[in-house]
């Protein structure tokens, strides 16, 4: 699997409004999966788009090319369904319709260590679907922490999101952004001076709200 552009390569492994919002499996009530999406949509406007974390996360916000889908899934089994589900949908869909997807799953794998885990099964059902090198996962979760880190570094704030989620991307529209972008090794770096610069009290200064885990001021 391919890393995010804006990790670091040496690390370990461990992108509102919508266009659609979508329920996977049994639909959530409108008032919940819309908060929750709605969370999401601010984390992602200021924080990736607002810091500039992601270069290329405004062109497909501002095209409404992302779609967001609420997994009701409460184990494993069920949120592999929903994986393989969406990564066929997003492989038949036009990319100026839907670019990537955002798939958020707030009741399984809050650990953060169980959901780093299944990032192996996210492997295989994209070998499985013979989906390696056409789409590829990226990772977000609340408690998000990269191998070299300590829990509450500031660092991992890169990949830190309101719910966990999973983060489905075309390989083509990862080589577009890279061909485009002139220093894409130099991302991660701008970020991390980024973070540190803003510190605790600037992210929370944000309101996306906490998570998990909160480093000291």
């Amino acid at each position: 699997m391919a890393a995010l552009l804006w990790e670091n390569p040496g690390m370990s492994r461990t992108v509102p409004p919508a266009p659609e919002a979508i329920v996977a499996a049994a639909p959530a009530p409108v008032s919940e999966h819309q908060a929750i999406i709605d969370a999401t949509g601010l984390w992602l406007q200021r924080a990736v788009i607002g810091l500039n974390l992601c270069p290329f996360a405004n062109a497909v916000h501002r095209k409404n090319r992302i779609r967001y889908v609420v997994s009701r899934a409460q184990d494993r089994d069920a949120l592999a369904a929903d994986l393989a589900t969406e990564l066929l949908l997003l492989q038949a869909t036009d990319p100026d319709k839907t670019d990537t997807t955002l798939l958020i799953h707030p009741a399984v794998l809050t650990d953060f260590y169980d959901y780093n885990a299944f990032l192996e099964v996210a492997d295989r059902i994209l070998e499985r679907l013979d989906l390696a090198g056409e789409i590829q996962v990226a990772s977000f979760h609340p408690d998000y922490a990269f191998g070299d880190c300590a829990a509450d570094a500031i660092e991992n704030y890169t990949n830190r999101s309101p719910y966990p989620m999973l983060h489905l991307l075309r390989e083509s529209s990862v080589e577009q952004a890279i061909a485009a972008y002139p220093d894409t090794d130099r991302i991660y770096e701008k970020n991390i001076e980024t973070l540190r610069q803003l510190g605790i009290d600037g992210w929370l200064a944000l309101g996306l709200g906490p998570t998990q885990a909160t480093p000291d001021r």
